[in-house]
Parts: structure tokens; C-alpha cells; sequence
């Protein structure tokens, strides 16, 4: 699972996702991209899960690039809690993705497994995405 080792301050604000991506819009190493077209958190398990399913059908060839990083931590306070008493303790890590990210990236494979891949690594995200290769973006 991704997470950072260490971060400056454990509780974080929420923040805002306003606006697209000015950074990480494009296909940078890899050939083929998934990338994304809502604003969203993403969790280190949804990285890991798309991951693993991205892996799975490229059969472990070719090259994959994880272009997100869950640095912000999420808080949460235990169930039937009055309100109040402060802010709950961190109970996970997400990625801030904004629309035109790019999720993941990948080379060495085929087109139409390097699509099916990706569209797979997508249904395991809580977003809508679209597949982009390097001279679309």
C-alpha cells in the first residue's frame, strides 16, 4: 500500500479541488495513459487495486508508471461520537487527483491490451476516466 514515511503535520485541512490539472496533464513516460476526467480522492487501496488489475491483464509485460501519490491524510472520528472534542485521528491516505490528471501510464504493449488494461484499471476507480496516448495529449 502507498503512503508516505513521514509527513510534517499528521491532521490535514480538506481543501478544495477547484479547476483542472495544470501539472501531470500529459503522457510524460509511458506511451498509453489513463487519465482522469473528474475531480476526486483517491485512496492508496483504489491506487493499489487498479495496480494490480492494470498488471494482471498486461501479464507482466511491458512498463507501468504510477503517476499519483496519496500524501494527504484523512481523519475520521469514531462511529456514534457526539460532535465536538476535535478532529478525529488519521485513518488513511488519499491522492488530491484533479480533472486531466494522469492516473497511470504504461508501454510495451500491444494496443488493444494496453486499452483493455486500462479501461480495467479504471473500474476500480471512483471516477470517470478516458484512455490518451503520448501524441493525443
Amino acid at each position: 500500500m502507498l503512503a508516505p514515511k513521514r509527513v510534517r503535520y499528521r491532521k490535514r485541512m480538506k481543501g478544495r479541488m477547484k479547476g483542472h490539472a495544470h501539472r501531470g496533464n500529459t503522457v510524460a513516460f509511458g506511451e498509453y495513459g489513463l487519465m482522469s476526467l473528474d475531480p476526486a480522492w483517491i485512496t492508496n487501496r483504489q491506487i493499489e487495486a487498479s495496480r494490480v488489475a492494470l498488471t494482471r491483464v498486461m501479464k507482466r509485460t511491458g512498463k507501468v508508471w504510477i503517476r499519483i501519490f496519496p500524501d494527504k491524510p484523512i481523519t475520521k472520528k469514531p462511529a456514534e461520537t457526539r460532535m465536538g472534542k476535535g478532529k478525529g485521528n488519521p485513518e488513511g491516505w488519499v491522492a488530491v487527483v484533479k480533472p486531466g490528471r494522469v492516473l497511470f501510464e504504461i508501454e510495451g504493449v500491444p494496443d488493444d491490451v494496453a486499452r483493455k488494461a486500462l479501461r480495467m484499471a479504471s473500474n476500480k476507480l471512483p471516477i470517470k476516466t478516458r484512455v490518451v496516448r503520448r501524441e493525443d495529449t
